[in-house]
């Protein structure tokens, strides 16, 4: 978690404010970024300041605490947290119809502000953690082309992220052959069987494409129709004809077709 929570307080009563920020002072994870005596000059600062943590009056002249949310809102991508401080508790009920996290009632108790000081801490490493996790997903995402729900769903699940092998093992009756992943050159699909052409050999695999696909670095290798996977390190060119229809030459000459539902995908490949 932040080494602090960065708070402000908004109250139109100076002792109000004196005597929170003195009770802060007991949590050294807390730093009183400022102090502000009305709604107006609470926009202000939050809009600039960015604080963790609002401790927010509701009974205010101009501007009340609500109305404060609203505004915020509005201006907003990221809300703070907002702890409401009010004399009357029947302002709680709105205050979470608002959603703020916590409130406090005056004159404060140093239990409840305990209680919900605890409540931030805890909502905080909430969000930091779920944070990490997207842009953990997000960094993924664009490295592998998967899907960034996806991998959130797997990460909050607990399980792991794919790690590609650089080894693809082949076996053959009682022998397994152990086919560098970097020396593929493309791999089709001969009924149940799997050729993968790796150098001037071809290993002959009972695998399902799909298997086979989830396997490949996508940063690498391309779908480029249904029964064929392409190195993309060893395309040569990719050639449109007349018709409309793409074909990908390799290095050795090899000729292979690209489906129109692949093509956009393979035509980003070959760009990179």
């Amino acid at each position: 978690m932040q080494a602090k929570i960065k708070a402000l307080i908004v109250d139109d009563e100076p002792l109000a404010r004196r005597g929170l920020a003195v009770r802060l002072t007991d949590y050294p994870h807390v730093e009183l970024l400022d102090e502000c005596k009305n709604g107006t000059e609470a926009v202000e600062k939050i809009l600039r300041l960015k604080p963790d943590l609002v401790f927010l009056d509701i009974q205010m002249p101009g501007l009340n605490g609500f109305q404060v949310i609203q505004q915020l809102r509005e201006k907003m991508a990221h809300m703070p947290l907002v702890v409401f401080v009010t004399a009357y508790d029947t302002y709680a009920i709105k205050a979470f119809d608002v959603h703020a996290l916590d409130y406090v009632l005056k004159p404060l108790d140093d239990k409840r502000l305990k209680s919900a000081l605890d409540k931030v801490m805890s909502t905080l490493e909430l969000h930091e953690e779920g944070s990490r996790k997207e842009k953990l997903a997000s960094l993924v995402a664009q490295m592998t082309g998967d899907d960034c729900e996806e991998i959130l769903r797997r990460l909050a699940e607990g399980e792991p992220i794919n790690q590609y092998p650089d080894i693809l093992a082949i076996k053959d009756g009682n022998e397994v052959t152990r086919v560098p992943i970097t020396d593929i050159q493309w791999i089709d699909a001969a009924g149940d069987y799997m050729c993968v052409h790796a150098g001037d050999a071809t290993h002959i695999m009972r695998r399902t494409m799909k298997e086979l696909e989830s396997e490949l670095d996508p940063r690498r290798f391309v779908r480029v129709h249904r029964s064929a996977i392409v190195n993309i390190q060893f395309v040569s060119k990719l050639v449109s004809h007349i018709s409309g229809e793409y074909h990908l030459v390799l290095e050795n000459g090899e000729e292979l077709k690209v489906s129109r539902s692949h093509r956009d995908r393979v035509k980003a490949m070959i760009n990179l």
